[in-house]
């Protein structure tokens, strides 16, 4: 099977789905921005051919390289794992006729009002939500709502850009700081108090075939603005408990609704006083080395069959829910450079045997900013067979490792 794999050196972990489609048996062609010798040896032996564009979200730039592909060799996929390349893949591989996530899906799962639009006329419990290209029109949402709201870029990923507003005044700041009073395409959703999780999945021709769950602590956007907290990721063991019945149907009929066939998927969630609210889905798997924190848990190699669900139409591997597993991360004490990283000889005496991964700056090392997101600086990555014990740890370790910077 050929398979095009749009930008396989950047971020970092690109190459592991490039590993993995070549494990599974593909030859796979990489399209990406970086010259063809800023590849390492090792990326460049799982590729058959590489080709350098200037973007690989211009879909003339894209579509170019793949019809130039399919001049030499007929290609079965076109694949993108990147939020932001998602659509343009689905567009080019419409029009140039390779099978997979259709525009409309692509679409669907990057435009978060038309996304929720769709799925509440589904009967999916969603948060109150609208598009606004003008502050007149979120003022109208207010209105119609009340406070507090969120706003945020239609197609963004993660909290970037993400702003809540709980009086009159810092509605007039999101306003102005979203853009969206000149112009900006915004959406505008109903804050949902709660807990937030999220719920990832292979999809094998519209069914779900591995699913893993994991829990914010705190949630997303109280973690990428407060400095002093070691916001965590944690992935559970125990998914096939009572009471993650509701959130697994909700996106298996998400999925339905949104006719995803063959694709990973990121979907999160809230719960609280509302009940269960469903808050968005990628067609993509989740960012931050999320499938590294699954496969360290489950005795497994996501990535590879990923490829197989690609390539093959089938999952060969079963996730062994050995370990709950889950990341911290560690922020420096203020922005610049890392002078020193204290408390981490006790934990390592403490932990050994549960730490599998980890980035610790050295002295001199960027600190990394909060905005940075999760793996901006110091971070570990830790797993335990009891998912409460591996909470205790990390709360450990958050108490414990100071990060300090100059």
């Amino acid at each position: 099977m050929n398979v095009i794999f749009v930008e396989p050196c950047f971020p970092a972990n690109q190459r592991e789905f490039v590993r993995g489609l070549h494990a599974a048996g593909a030859t796979v062609i990489g399209i990406g921005e970086r010259p063809r010798d800023w590849l390492d040896p090792q990326l460049s032996s799982w590729l058959f051919d590489y080709v350098q564009i200037g973007s690989v979200v211009n879909e003339r730039q894209l579509e170019e390289a793949v019809r130039n592909v399919q001049s030499r060799l007929w290609v079965d996929r076109l694949e993108a794992t990147v939020e932001a390349h998602v659509e343009a893949a689905a567009n080019v591989r419409e029009r140039c006729g390779i099978p997979g996530v259709s525009a409309r899906t692509a679409y669907l799962c990057r435009d978060k009002p038309a996304m929720k639009e769709v799925l509440r006329a589904a009967g999916v419990p969603c948060a109150l939500s609208t598009g606004a290209s003008s502050a007149e029109e979120v003022r109208d949402f207010v209105d119609e709502v009340g406070l507090p709201v969120i706003l945020k870029p239609r197609a963004a990923a993660g909290a970037a850009g993400t702003w809540k507003a709980r009086t009159n005044e810092e509605l007039k700041v999101a306003i102005s700081e979203s853009g969206v009073d000149r112009g900006a395409p915004t959406a505008v959703e109903e804050f949902i108090e709660g807990h937030e999780g999220f719920l990832d999945t292979i999809t094998v021709n519209g069914q779900i075939a591995y699913e893993f769950i994991t829990h914010y602590y705190p949630n997303v956007l109280e973690a990428m603005r407060t400095r002093w907290i070691s916001p965590q990721m944690v992935a559970t063991n125990r998914v096939d408990a009572e009471g993650y019945s509701e959130v697994k149907a909700m996106a298996q009929k998400v999925i339905d609704v949104l006719g995803i066939p063959t694709a990973a998927t990121h979907m999160e969630w809230f719960i609280g006083p509302k009940g269960l609210k469903f808050s968005e889905i990628g067609c993509r798997p989740p960012g931050v080395c999320q499938w590294d924190v699954y496969n360290a848990g489950n005795d497994i190699d996501l990535y590879r069959d990923w490829a197989m669900a690609v390539c093959h139409g089938r999952t060969v591997q079963r996730p062994s829910r050995r370990f709950a597993c889950g990341m911290i991360a560690l922020r420096a004490d203020r922005d610049g450079r890392v002078t020193h990283v204290e408390g981490l000889d006790e934990i390592g005496k403490r932990y050994h045997n549960d730490i599998v991964a980890a980035n610790i700056p050295s002295p001199g090392a960027p600190a990394g900013s909060v905005e940075g997101g999760y793996m901006a600086g110091a971070w570990m990555r830790v797993r335990h067979p009891d998912y409460d014990h591996l909470r205790h740890i990390l709360n450990d370790i958050g108490e414990t490792v100071q990060v300090c910077a100059s």
